[in-house]
């Protein structure tokens, strides 16, 4: 089993010696068998199993800070899901974050799908150039509504939003940055329930 590391990674490249593909069920069932297990830092992201990116300290204080200010601001029913996996058609990734609608007890048996899911968020550094291709094709593709890349790069939030699908080449057709002085519109179900500062995602 070939696993393949992310910065030299893309649909494109190929690497030059035998790899193959993996479906979401044929993933599901070497997590089951022990071939995989919850110390492996890996995800499957379009058939590949990739080697997770290692974290900096300001990216995980990111991460809390953003659960810290979102949580507060959902609608009765939805909740956050922190560096857990969420199931598309040929993906598990583990977003850094991912608000989903309740309750815990609803994903018990299998992960969340794109229709359990408002909005996935990656807090990028040295995944920038990772986040901004691989993983806005694969959310695009899978439909999830929205998007959002918090770059500590450049201090600024990046907003997806309308999803193409699994076309030819998936993206997202709407794309905003909010910078620092500005806010963000925090948009649940087709409906903005909040806006929040930049300066506010950032520690």
């Amino acid at each position: 089993m070939s696993v393949i590391t992310p910065p030299t990674w893309s649909a494109a490249q190929v690497p030059p010696f035998p790899v193959r593909r993996f479906t979401v069920d044929e993933y599901h069932r070497m997590v089951e068998a022990g071939v995989l297990t919850e110390d492996d830092p890996v995800e499957l992201l379009e058939g590949w199993i990739v080697a997770k990116m290692p974290h900096h300290p300001n990216h995980d204080a990111t991460i809390d800070q953003t659960h810290e200010v979102l949580r507060g601001q959902l609608p009765e029913g939805w909740r956050i899901r922190i560096q857990s996996a969420i199931t598309t058609d040929d993906s598990e990734p583990e977003p850094d974050l991912a608000v989903v609608f309740g309750p815990a007890s609803r994903y018990a048996v299998s992960h969340p799908g794109p229709q359990d899911m408002a909005l996935v968020i990656e807090v990028a550094d040295s995944s920038l150039g990772y986040d901004r291709d691989v993983k806005t094709r694969l959310y695009a593709r899978a439909r999830i509504a929205t998007y959002w890349i918090i770059n500590l790069v450049d201090m600024q939030v990046e907003v997806y939003s309308d999803p193409s699908g699994p076309t030819a080449n998936p993206g997202y057709r709407q794309h905003q940055t909010h910078r620092a002085g500005e806010f963000v519109p925090l948009v649940i179900a087709g409906r903005t329930v909040g806006s929040i500062a930049v300066r506010d995602f950032l520690v």
